[in-house]
């Protein structure tokens, strides 16, 4: 009975291991944005990003899974465009802040390299700040949970406010009117009595050598 008891557990054990879906996993290889960071609050922004699936089974991935894909970016635009041995295979678009992969168009023999291009096209909210979250992916089991070290986040910085140039301080020239002197006050006389006196001195020169 002592043996039964304990062999029992181990063949179930041994049977779910055989049942349960390998879990693949995802690798980045590449990411681009445009246009190029940082993000630029209301402005039109798309991001491309390359996966590798690495498998961990008989296949590539699980068929029962599936992949869960977010953007903080709004009116969001998806491409999805899967390749099998470096050629497209299934693509797919999709709209809005969520979109998801069936691993069904996912599962191939582990001989085959599978890899994901997700192009998201959407724009940067107004009121975005610090990093923003750009895509974001998971794997969902066969309940849709979130498998456990399955997220990869791609998140960009968002450009602050233009800081204000230093206002430029110059000197401020004023003008200062010539002060106007009161009739009769001594000063410089206007420059018509002046002429005038000329006038007289010749004259008077002219008058004495006559004499």
């Amino acid at each position: 009975m002592t043996r039964r008891f304990f062999r029992i557990p181990v063949l179930l054990a041994v049977t779910l291991l055989l049942v349960s879906p390998a879990i693949a996993g995802l690798v980045l290889s590449d990411v681009s944005f445009t246009p190029d960071a940082p993000l630029t609050p209301g402005g039109q922004q798309q991001v491309a990003v390359t996966y590798a699936v690495i498998p961990a089974g008989s296949t590539t991935f699980a068929r029962g899974h599936s992949l869960q894909m977010q953007t903080n970016l709004t009116q969001a635009q998806w491409t999805i465009q899967v390749t099998l041995n470096g050629r497209n295979a299934a693509r797919q678009t999709a709209s809005g802040s969520v979109a998801f992969i069936n691993g069904e168009i996912l599962s191939y023999s582990t001989e085959n390299d599978v890899g994901i291009l997700v192009t998201v096209d959407g724009m940067v909210p107004a009121d975005a700040s610090g990093s923003l979250p750009v895509l974001t992916v998971d794997e969902l089991d066969n309940g849709g949970n979130v498998v456990p070290g399955s997220i990869l986040a791609v998140s960009q910085p968002v450009a602050g406010p233009a800081t204000p140039a230093a206002p430029s301080i110059l000197p401020t020239l004023t003008l200062l009117a010539a002060p106007t002197l009161p009739k009769g006050s001594p000063g410089f006389a206007p420059p018509f009595a002046i002429m005038g006196l000329i006038g007289a001195v010749i004259v008077m020169q002219v008058f004495f050598r006559k004499q």
